[in-house]
């Protein structure tokens, strides 16, 4: 069996964040997890300390990429054999876990939880950047992904290892100078 971490990118969802953790913990002890807050300006991360959650406290707000590339670095700097990303809306099931897991460990790089298998994609505004990624992979890759922008992903250590950002100390450069001059 794989030692898997789920990262849970978390911003503001101090109503939502205790039912994700529980019935993840509840369902799937085995598997490890770390809750991203990601700079949220609610309760989220006083709610993780509160119920002792593993917790990854952002102080800015990165967005989803960012707090899920945190996780990823996580992952790798601690030797997992794989990353998941699940939602901290409530909106993934932890029941599709293991078929996930399986599909990875069948030699996959990344499994992707679709919404689309079983129920037709909706033809809104709201789908048509979805539609249009499809369309893109499809043309470019030749292969079929019904629902590209799912919050649920699982990825292989060598997809782990390629998508974390480098673990080193970044430094900036920066510079005093008036607005207009400003680089």
């Amino acid at each position: 069996m794989s030692k898997l971490l789920i990262v849970i990118p978390a911003h503001n969802e101090e109503d939502n964040i205790v039912q994700v953790v529980e019935s993840l913990t509840r369902l799937y002890p085995e598997y490890d997890y770390v809750v991203v807050n990601d700079g949220s300006r609610d309760k989220t991360a006083a709610i993780c300390r509160a119920h002792g959650y593993r917790l990854i406290d952002l102080p800015i707000n990165l967005g989803l990429a960012g707090a899920f590339q945190t996780g990823l670095r996580y992952a790798a700097d601690n030797g997992y054999d794989c990353a998941m990303q699940m939602d901290a809306d409530g909106q993934h099931k932890p029941e599709y876990i293991p078929a996930m897991l399986q599909a990875l460990e069948e030699g996959n790089d990344i499994v992707i939880g679709s919404r689309f298998l079983t129920v037709k994609k909706p033809k809104t505004l709201r789908m048509l950047g979805s539609y249009i990624i499809s369309w893109s992979i499809r043309l470019t890759t030749g292969r079929a992904i019904c629902d590209p922008t799912s919050g649920m992903r699982m990825f292989n250590r060598a997809m782990v290892a390629k998508t974390a950002p480098p673990s080193r100390k970044f430094r900036y450069r920066w510079v005093s100078a008036p607005p207009d001059r400003a680089t």
